[in-house]
């Protein structure tokens, strides 16, 4: 028999979010922390993390994951200090755009070895704290920060972020395939337009925010509660059944969104 009061709650799970002293990480985990959950964030620069930590009350180190050594450091701090993580929010990521005829190999490598690469070998970093606490609670959570851009063709001339956006998505896919014998689920949400340092080019105005909004079928632009309510739906008991997903958060951008640029 259903419990449907804890349906939907995540108090008292521990959670990793990369990525996660600015925009839709930092929302994950003002939300997280207000929901009870015990977070771990990082980033790469350590004022950042030190101002997360103070604002929210959760731990934060600075590791550069576009390196496999920042990865494995990070995942050896998160070992010192947790046996299970219930939670793995792969958020951290880069964009790089240059005109496609002097697009650089520095461009998309960081862009690449951010946004894919360190996915995937942190995943595997953490693998026995997330197994852990699958075999403790039944189950655990993999969810990566894809893109809308992963999903369509975008009009901007950074050709790596949405190329590594469709590969967090397909590696989604993979992963959930392999971990799904260990009670892992591994879904994707794929924001569409949402405020951050990453899309002050377009949104770092009111104007901005105005002439994407409008475009959006829903009529605006992405809120901190709507990546905080599908990160912890998909947290929750509630989601104990869906992996391998892909979801699209994004106003119906996906389906018809009219052109802003």
């Amino acid at each position: 028999m259903a419990n449907y009061q804890d349906l939907f709650n995540i108090s008292g799970k521990t959670a990793v979010i990369t990525g996660g002293t600015r925009g839709i990480g930092e929302m994950i985990a003002t939300g997280f922390v207000n929901m009870g959950v015990k977070t771990y964030v990082t980033s790469r620069k350590a004022d950042a993390c030190a101002a997360i930590q103070e604002k929210l009350g959760c731990e934060a180190a600075p590791f550069d994951l576009s390196q496999n050594e920042g990865v494995d450091a990070f995942g050896d701090w998160i070992a010192e200090r947790e046996d299970k993580i219930d939670i793995l929010i792969n958020n951290a990521g880069a964009l790089w755009a240059e005109p496609l005829e002097t697009y650089t190999e520095e461009g998309w490598d960081r862009t690449i070895d951010l946004n894919v690469k360190s996915i995937f070998f942190l995943t595997q970093k953490l693998l026995p704290q997330l197994r852990a606490a699958a075999q403790d609670k039944g189950t655990a959570r993999v969810i990566n920060i894809g893109s809308v851009e992963g999903l369509t063709t975008p009009v901007w001339e950074n050709y790596a972020y949405p190329i590594s956006k469709a590969a967090v998505h397909q590696m989604t896919k993979v992963l959930a395939n392999k971990l799904a014998k260990d009670q892992i689920t591994v879904n994707a949400i794929a924001p569409g337009p949402f405020e951050s340092k990453m899309t002050a080019f377009v949104l770092g105005n009111e104007q901005g925010k105005s002439a994407v909004g409008s475009a959006m079928p829903l009529g605006r632009i992405g809120q901190p509660e709507d990546i905080i309510g599908l990160s912890a739906f998909l947290s929750s008991p509630a989601a104990n059944y869906i992996t391998g997903t892909v979801i699209p958060l994004d106003g119906g951008f996906v389906i018809g969104a009219k052109s802003w640029d």
